[in-house]
């Protein structure tokens, strides 16, 4: 099962502020910490946002620790590249009864006693090898991408607001969306106004998929609207 946290985060939406008002102030930095409010900061930061002055953001940054998703979600997530990655390695661990992910269609389906079969198979076959003497590192070419993997990640703002425009979308595959959203979720809760039109590009403004479009924007927007309920400001 997807299970996602904060493990850090650094800079907050302070940092943010104070590095924007430093490119247009001739004020010390010590000057501008005394300057900049609370107030000043939503509002400085709503206005850049809205802009599309983003470079600021990348001085906040959050580390997400990561269980229970499969490998076909983690080889999309790194083709994110500005961002940092440490994944549970097929190499030096072994995966014997190994768990896996299902996705929906198939669970919901009548091949799902196959599905369960197939993964059995490969999980007693995989061990089979191992314990015959045969090196995790080679062993691991039978595990499916169903296998379930951690993963620690850790991404600027910038690079957040970027990734959730496009995994956020009711287009991308289901269960990286999942990620993404929970991910959305829990950096609301600490910088609510960096993030407060983040989603898919629906949630500002137009759908950006064009003829590919899921034609729900409003169901969207509603559900991204849910995840600021109950967020942790703190």
């Amino acid at each position: 099962m997807l299970n996602v946290a904060i493990l850090s985060w650094s800079g907050g939406e302070l940092v943010a502020a104070l590095a924007a008002k430093l490119c247009y102030s001739g004020a010390s930095i010590a000057e501008l910490s005394d300057k900049v409010s609370a107030s000043d900061q939503k509002g400085f930061l709503g206005k850049l946002r809205s802009l599309g002055h983003e470079s600021v953001f990348e001085h906040v940054s959050f580390s997400f620790g990561v269980e229970g998703v499969s490998r076909v979600l983690t080889h999309q997530l790194v083709r994110h590249r500005l961002a940092s990655y440490s994944q549970q390695s097929q190499r030096y661990v072994r995966f014997d009864n190994f768990s896996y992910v299902t996705p929906p269609s198939i669970s919901g389906s009548s091949l799902a006693p196959k599905y369960d079969a197939l993964m059995n198979s490969l999980n007693s076959f995989y061990s089979e090898l191992a314990s015959s003497g045969i090196p995790a590192e080679d062993a691991r070419y039978v595990l499916p991408n169903a296998c379930e993997t951690k993963i620690v990640i850790t991404m600027n703002a910038r690079e957040l607001l970027h990734f959730f425009k496009l995994r956020c979308c009711n287009r991308a595959q289901w269960e990286i969306r999942e990620l993404a959203m929970q991910m959305l979720r829990l950096v609301k809760g600490k910088s609510p106004t960096i993030f407060a039109l983040a989603g898919p590009a629906c949630v500002g403004g137009a759908c950006s998929e064009g003829g590919m479009t899921c034609g729900k924007a409003v169901e969207v927007r509603e559900e991204v609207s849910k995840l600021n309920l109950g967020v942790d400001n703190g």
